[in-house]
């Protein structure tokens, strides 16, 4: 056996998945350097401190959960528990991303847009949420097109963030969607499988980081210094 079988057959044996584990992992070092950065920049206002420590967790929740289930060799029971854990947490993020936007850009707390939103983006997370824990053996086509649909319910409110958010605010806003979209469409496919050990699943990994990434620069640039 080689020293590179060798090393990944180490791999293996640690870790249930190593490179959903290594891509997640990073997510969450990524995550909560984004959440220092947005708060300490936030400098104590507090629609901003809220919405970006909501956003921040939901990151910081989604990469975490992604990394246990995906690294952790445990018994069914603790998988199946882990992997409700992992989805919802997907639901988390998009109504945690949606939260600076409403609240932040629209204004929540002057006009009806943002928390006409805020509401509706949170009540379908919750949604769900128990959807996730009463049907964790939903169809991947499903659960797949609720996170896509979820996610660009945006466009709903694209005339006020339009009037609200610099064009390259929007720019990154669909940059990070697109991402996000591209990666389900894999997922929910199963394909395309370049290696044995890098499938469609750690294809859809590497495109949840880029939209996450994407996403935070819209937050950044756009987001923390409007007005």
């Amino acid at each position: 056996m080689t020293a590179k079988a060798n090393s990944t057959h180490w791999l293996f044996k640690l870790f249930r998945e190593p490179a959903n584990s290594l891509s997640h992992f990073i997510g969450i070092l990524l995550s909560i350097a984004a959440l220092v950065i947005l708060l300490v920049f936030s400098k104590g206002d507090p629609w901003r401190v809220t919405s970006f420590a909501i956003y921040g967790s939901s990151l910081i929740i989604l990469y975490t959960a992604s990394t246990l289930y995906h690294s952790l060799k445990v018994g069914e029971r603790v998988l199946k528990a882990l992997k409700r854990f992992d989805h919802m947490a997907i639901f988390g993020l998009i109504a945690g991303t949606y939260t600076p936007v409403t609240l932040v850009t629209l204004q929540g707390g002057k006009t009806a847009w943002g928390w006409s939103i805020f509401g509706v983006i949170w009540g379908f997370a919750l949604l769900g949420f128990l959807f996730k824990i009463f049907w964790i053996r939903a169809p991947r086509w499903l659960y797949t097109t609720l996170y896509v649909v979820m996610g660009w319910m945006a466009i709903i409110a694209i005339v006020p963030i339009a009037q609200t958010m610099p064009f390259g605010g929007l720019m990154w806003l669909g940059i990070g969607g697109v991402f996000y979209t591209l990666g389900a469409v894999i997922y929910a496919l199963k394909k395309p499988n370049l290696h044995k050990y890098f499938g469609f699943h750690e294809i859809w990994h590497l495109f949840v980081l880029a939209g996450s990434i994407s996403h935070f620069v819209m937050m950044l640039k756009y987001v923390l210094p409007s007005s």
